[in-house]
């Protein structure tokens, strides 16, 4: 039993390095990126971890995706940052919930789809969910705790976030679970 946490372990701190990294490179590429896109790659490792190891760690890791969003949001204020910080002008405690519930759903999401569909599609649609899962749950809450944000027209801005980054995110996070899923599997095998 020993072994099994230490593997958990070491599998979650693997991960979430992954997703600093990420993170890092990506704060870096969008601040000269010369496009309005600017989609969310961390969600990305949560939803590998999730499809590989399960939804325990899958959801560890969604935790930890979320406690980034909530301490980059406390450090780094931006105009959105209330919305996932409570500890900034205009934040509550519904920040934290959209800061954190959302994170780990999607490490329980793409594990519950691809466990029904084994197969190359399942592995497209547990990305795209996974990916969905976020801007879903993370726009909803934004809705429905924020909804009186910019004049009552957050609408408007849920529209464009939908209409841009949404789309790309899920594009990526499908085309990336396709293709990394069963070459991770591989080499978990070959560890065995």
């Amino acid at each position: 039993m020993n072994k099994n946490k230490a593997h958990q372990t070491a599998t979650i701190a693997i991960f979430f390095a992954i997703m600093l990294v990420i993170q890092l490179i990506s704060n870096m590429l969008f601040t000269i990126w010369p496009m309005p896109i600017r989609p969310t790659l961390v969600h990305i490792p949560v939803i590998i971890a999730a499809i590989l190891y399960g939804p325990k760690i899958g959801s560890s890791l969604g935790f930890l995706m979320g406690m980034m969003s909530l301490i980059t949001n406390s450090i780094v204020i931006l105009p959105t940052s209330y919305l996932f910080s409570p500890f900034v002008p205009n934040g509550n405690l519904a920040s934290l919930l959209i800061a954190i519930l959302p994170r780990i759903l999607i490490g329980i999401t793409p594990y519950l789809i691809y466990k029904r569909l084994n197969n190359p599609g399942g592995l497209a649609l547990s990305g795209l969910v996974g990916s969905l899962t976020n801007t879903v749950f993370v726009l909803s809450g934004i809705f429905i705790f924020f909804a009186k944000v910019y004049g009552g027209n957050v609408k408007a801005l849920l529209a464009a976030i939908i209409s841009s980054n949404a789309l790309a995110e899920m594009i990526i996070a499908a085309i990336l679970v396709t293709v990394m899923i069963p070459r991770l599997e591989a080499v978990k095998k070959n560890k065995k």
